[in-house]
This record gives C-alpha cells, sequence and structure tokens, in this order.
C-alpha cells in the first residue's frame, strides 16, 4: 500500500486487512512480474526433468481421447451427434482439461505455498491466479492440436460445421476460470483446517465429468435426469464449445447466463474466505 503521512520513509506499508472485502486486488497489478514468475514456475515444474517435457500437454489428451473413442464409442457404443467419436471426445477433454486444471491446480494454494507464504508478504491471490494463466498456456497447446485434428476431418470429408459461435470462446474461457477459481480457492480455504477436502479434490473433479456432458452429448441424458444435468454451470460451456467448433448440438442463452451466475457467486464467496483465512491460515498450517 501507498505509505501514509507519517510513513514518508517507507516505500511499503503492510497492514492487517480488516474488512471481509478488503481484497486489495489494485495489488495484483503491482505484482505482475512475480504473477509472471509463478506461471513459468507452474507451467515448468510440472515436467521438469521428464523425458518428454512440454509433449505431454499433447500426449495426455489425445492419449485420454483414444481411450474415450475405444471404450465409450466402440465397447460401450455411446452417441456422438453424428460427429467422428475421436473429435467429439477430444472436444470434451480439451475444454473440461482447463477446467478441473484450475480446480485443482488453485484447491492447495495454501497447504503447496505455506513456506513460501510465511516468509515474504505478497499479495496471495498472485498464487492461484498464476495457476490460472499457467493451465490457459496448456489449454492453448491442446487447443491448437484440436484444431489440427478439426481441419483433417474436416478435410476428410466429416461432418463438422464450424460457425460464428466459435467468438464466445473468451466468454467460455472466462467463465471456466473463474469457476474453476471459485471452486478452488474455497478448496484450498477450507483445508487449512480439514486435510481430508484435499485428498477429496481430484476424486470429486473425476465425478463431477461424469456428471458434465464430456462423454456425452446433452441429448442422450434422459428426460428424468435432464435436470440434474443442467444444474451443473459447466454443461453449458461444454456444450456451446461442441457447438461453435463442431456444429453439434446447441447454445443456451439461458444455460451460459446461469453458468456466469454460479461464477460470479462462487468467486464472491470463494475471494471473501480466501481473505479471512489468509490472516491466520500460518497457525493452522
Amino acid at each position: 500500500m501507498p505509505a501514509a503521512a507519517g510513513d514518508k520513509d517507507w516505500t511499503l506499508v503492510i497492514r492487517p486487512q480488516r474488512r471481509w472485502l478488503d481484497l486489495r486486488l489494485g495489488d495484483l497489478w503491482q505484482a505482475r512480474e512475480l504473477i509472471a514468475i509463478f506461471v513459468w514456475r507452474d507451467f515448468v515444474s510440472v515436467y521438469k526433468q521428464t523425458i518428454l517435457g512440454p509433449l505431454w500437454h499433447i500426449i495426455q489428451p489425445v492419449l485420454t481421447t483414444v481411450v474415450f473413442t475405444v471404450i465409450f464409442g466402440r465397447v460401450a457404443r455411446l452417441p456422438t451427434d453424428g460427429l467422428p467419436p475421436f473429435l467429439f471426445y477430444l472436444s470434451g477433454t480439451v475444454i473440461w482439461g482447463y477446467f478441473a486444471g484450475c480446480l485443482t491446480g488453485t484447491s492447495n494454494t495454501f497447504t503447496a505455498n505455506a513456506g513460501l507464504f510465511g516468509k515474504v508478504y505478497f499479495p496471495r491471490l498472485a498464487v492461484p491466479l498464476s495457476v490460472l494463466i499457467s493451465r490457459l498456456v496448456s489449454f492453448a497447446i491442446q487447443f491448437g492440436v484440436f484444431l489440427a485434428f478439426l481441419v483433417y476431418f474436416w478435410l476428410a470429408g466429416a461432418a463438422v460445421q464450424p460457425n460464428a459461435a466459435i467468438l464466445l470462446l473468451p466468454l467460455l474461457l472466462l467463465i471456466m476460470a473463474g469457476l474453476g477459481l471459485g471452486f478452488g480457492v474455497i478448496v484450498s480455504a477450507l483445508t487449512t483446517r480439514y486435510r481430508d477436502l484435499q485428498q477429496l479434490v481430484g476424486f470429486g473433479v473425476q465425478l463431477l465429468m461424469y456428471a458434465t456432458p464430456v462423454i456425452y452429448p446433452a441429448s442422450f441424458v434422459p428426460e428424468r435426469y435432464r435436470l440434474l444435468i443442467q444444474a451443473n454451470p459447466m454443461t453449458p460451456v461444454v456444450e456451446a464449445f461442441r457447438y461453435a467448433f463442431l456444429g453439434a448440438g446447441a447454445i443456451s442463452v439461458t444455460g451460459l447466463a446461469y453458468s456466469v451466475t454460479a461464477m460470479l457467486a462462487l468467486l464472491c464467496v470463494g475471494l471473501i474466505l480466501f481473505n479471512r483465512v489468509e490472516q491466520t491460515f500460518i497457525d493452522t498450517v
């Protein structure tokens, strides 16, 4: 914070946060260089000392898609709205991967960085924000792979119809980042006292994927379960992504509005809880 009149000899004065909404988001801009360092750390550390390195960003979604194609496309014979199964599952894998990466990456903010937080002051939100950006870099790589396969199938005569809805991609990314951050910081704040939650994150994300039309189209869901699937704020996002780039399914304006509302609500609760826990978490971690 800027120095007060009585603190004119100092360039920075650190004061305790006294209000629930004292988020000090402006400090994040001053820490932008630190955020860039965290982004590089998060991106590099995942595949550091591995043989294939960043190629895992490509191998992982492709292998996952191959498994989905064999198990759900060939064995279970789930419908894909007339789309090539490989392209259908790849689109779901890529779009879901960004949300899941944001959620899992931000869910251990306090426990994974307790040593750093206890030694030096900086805006604590810089850490989860860097996760969102680093996962966006991973998404960009995987999205490029998806576009390459899309062009290949399109040239081969597959029934794919990209349309003007692709302009909604920034909105879809914003919704996923907001949902991932909201869920993640809530879990991160609660795990400072209840460590069991950290063990449930990976399991919970996997279950949530099956409650999202990633491996099946929304049209395949029986009517009696459709409301339950639509209650998932990620459902309209996945469906809109597939419609925009593949031309299958439909975009629900009401559904996207619901996703935005859920995102804002989760962000509000998450940031307030994060702000409160930040003041005392070092005593409990």
